[in-house]
């Protein structure tokens, strides 16, 4: 009878102890078997396949206090420590003169919560309310040992509020118990013949005949195999590779820059206005430190930013400080790398660029990111013409598989003419995907540069979007080893 079910001599000696137990623990199963716990706990999820045994699990909830936790159970909450401390409206000033400022600080948000005290200009007004909480209880409960919940006898909200306060953390017990079925039960009774099973033919069994009395284990070759998934490169870099390979062998140069930049380099060597929008907090990680300006270029700028230098630009027309373009920010673009790398070399032709990462105090949302990748180039020679440009942003879209390419006209401020770029999308459409242009003079002539440079900056997460048909762009750096075993490899 056991032979239709095709038993193994682990499944066999696992069921007849069980017969025996009843039921037992993964540890109790392996003693009673003398296996290991891996392997026995293998022949029960076999045999609870085939009908014969159940594998209970039960998950119970641990929860413990923290370190924090413990000092407040014996200390008292800060909301308690204050409301404790005081009989009448008192300043805040006060209470953080006596307590820690942090403790001061968490404890008014929850004396208005519990509705123990107002805040009225300035002043704590306690309500003179203020009963033992049930999460006080709750910590009291502990008594310095972890609990389960019905030992705590609290409500769950009270918990979850201790466990976002970090006072209290959880942890999960597993617990499984193998149970024999009645089908399991009959099989034993109707009788269970333990054989030594062979897995593997090997050279000696067959030079010496012994194969042939042997029992060898049985195999389902219509068992589907546990997927085997190879070492591969992350997709999104998979396609940054991809870029920079196809840059590289249109015979330009890679680049390479800090992230923080001085607001010299961000900004104002490339013509844009110190009062300019884009300098504000809500788009710019400014930072508390500085740079020394270059001497070489800082005076050109500046009197290109009053009065257009000596172009016949009449520049921007107000005050240029110094103090403003020596404060440091994290870069905004990678233009900061591109048009300082042109300073350095202002003798023709240049071809560079870079692919490298920017930061914007962007709200994240599934198409906005306050880090993301910039794919920045330059080309700089003799008689470069807007026509160039387009045909150098077009080569490299065809190159990643976009078919239909256009430009639509747009504005920048250190460019002129400037481009959106545009690639068609089935199921999307026109899809923008950067800005390019010629720049300016008001740019270049500062910094000594003679012939007229081609610039591009292009996104490459948004492009790595629709390479790989995702719809928010977090997914890009979510560890998701899902998506990322089963993604395709990309024929570079």
């Amino acid at each position: 009878m056991s032979s239709q079910y095709n038993l193994t001599s682990n499944e066999k000696n696992a069921l007849i102890a069980l017969e025996t137990l009843n039921d037992a623990s993964p540890k109790e199963l392996a003693d009673k078997v003398e296996m290991k716990m891996e392997t026995a706990m293998q022949a029960a999820f076999l045999l609870e396949e085939k009908g014969l045994t159940k594998v209970e699990e039960t998950v119970t909830e641990i929860f413990e206090l923290t370190k924090e936790g413990k000092k407040y159970a014996e200390e008292g909450l800060p909301e308690r420590q204050i409301i404790d401390s005081i009989s009448g409206p008192t300043p805040m000033d006060e209470l953080k003169e006596k307590f820690n400022p942090a403790v001061a600080g968490i404890a008014t948000g929850w004396l208005r919560r519990k509705g123990w005290a107002g805040i009225e200009k300035g002043m704590i007004v306690p309500t003179g309310n203020a009963e033992k909480g049930s999460d006080e209880i709750v910590l009291e409960a502990f008594s310095g040992e972890q609990k389960t919940f019905e030992e705590l006898g609290a409500d769950k909200n009270v918990i979850n509020d201790l466990i976002k306060r970090k006072l209290v953390a959880k942890t999960e017990d597993k617990q499984r118990k193998i149970v024999i079925t009645a089908e399991g039960k009959g099989l034993v009774a109707a009788g269970i013949t333990v054989e030594e099973e062979v897995a593997q033919v090997t050279s000696e069994l067959l030079k010496s005949g012994e194969w042939k009395e042997k029992k060898f284990r049985p195999y389902n070759i219509h068992t589907v195999p546990k997927p085997i998934y190879g070492a591969k490169i992350h997709p999104y870099q998979r396609l940054i590779d991809e870029m920079r390979r196809i840059f590289l062998d249109m015979g330009f140069t890679e680049i390479k820059g800090e992230a923080v930049q001085s607001s010299f380099w961000n900004f104002d060597s490339l013509f844009q206005p110190q009062d300019h929008p884009a300098r504000e907090m809500q788009d710019t990680f400014h930072l508390s430190t500085t740079s020394d300006l270059p001497v070489e270029y800082k005076d050109n700028v500046c009197a290109m930013h009053e009065h257009g230098g000596e172009t016949e630009s009449t520049g921007w027309g107000s005050k240029w400080s110094e103090e403003i373009a020596c404060k440091n920010v994290l870069r905004t673009h990678t233009t900061a790398l591109t048009i300082k790398y042109l300073a350095d070399n202002p003798e023709a032709p240049v071809k560079a660029f870079s692919i490298d990462r920017a930061y914007r105090r962007e709200t994240i949302d599934p198409t906005h990111t306050p880090e993301f990748e910039q794919l920045e180039g330059v080309v700089m020679d003799k008689d470069m013409s807007f026509s160039n440009l387009l045909g150098c942003l077009s080569e490299f879209y065809h190159r990643m598989g976009f078919e239909d390419v256009r430009f639509r006209p747009g504005y920048f401020p250190y460019t002129e003419p400037s481009v959106e770029p545009e690639v068609y999308v089935d199921g999307l459409g026109w899809v923008e995907l950067g800005g390019a242009g010629v720049f300016r003079k008001e740019v270049t002539a500062p910094l000594g540069i003679k012939y007229p440079v081609l610039a591009w900056g292009l996104g490459v997460s948004r492009l790595a979007m629709l390479k790989l048909g995702l719809k928010d762009l977090r997914q890009l750096y979510h560890s998701d080893i899902d998506w990322l075993r089963k993604s395709e490899v990309c024929q570079l």
